[in-house]
């Protein structure tokens, strides 16, 4: 005999969401560090990228070309790809936040099939910004082994305030 513990399809709104988050521009911990769990970037899934974006730069599609003329005698993993896990890594569904945009994009080091990444995000700074969201923004640095930066961005979002008139007050 099979048991089913979530019988009713009406009641499965009220379980929460996996992976939902819930703060507001006020509980923004402003210097809070967190790091990701660690991911191992394959031949597969970069050349599924690259072929999705149709990046086919020799140094990213042609391991010949890598190999015996490129100056890191190897693949590189795009960086676009890196830019997309590193961020990835920290995903969350928080319905109260937006993303405006990413300043200081910058690829420090290479990054090869093979790999394996993780992410620090930072977060540095709120302000008030729009009468019912503030912005919020965090750096993400991205590294590859035990620690080797590949890649730092700050990525900007408005979040909704819990309390407009407080928040633009200067709380």
């Amino acid at each position: 005999m099979s048991r089913n513990p979530n019988p009713d399809p009406a009641a499965h709104a009220a379980i929460p969401v996996w992976n939902m988050e819930t703060w507001l521009w006020e509980d923004v911990p402003i210097g809070e560090r967190k790091r990701s769990i660690r991911r191992t970037i394959s031949e597969g899934e970069a050349m599924m990228f690259n072929g999705m974006v149709l990046d086919m730069h020799p140094y990213v599609g042609d391991a010949i070309f890598a190999e015996k003329e490129g100056v890191f005698g190897r693949r590189l993993v795009s960086g676009a790809q890196v830019f997309s896990y590193g961020l990835g890594l920290f995903a969350h569904n928080n319905t109260n936040s937006f993303s405006y945009g990413y300043d200081r994009l910058r690829f420090v080091k290479p990054v090869f099939i093979g790999d394996t990444i993780y992410g620090i995000r930072t977060w540095l700074r709120k302000e008030a910004k729009y009468p019912e969201m503030g912005l919020a923004v965090c750096s993400y640095e991205v590294f590859k082994g035990e620690g080797e930066l590949v890649l730092y961005c700050e990525h900007l979002q408005t979040v909704t305030y819990r309390d407009a008139a407080a928040a633009r007050a200067g709380l």
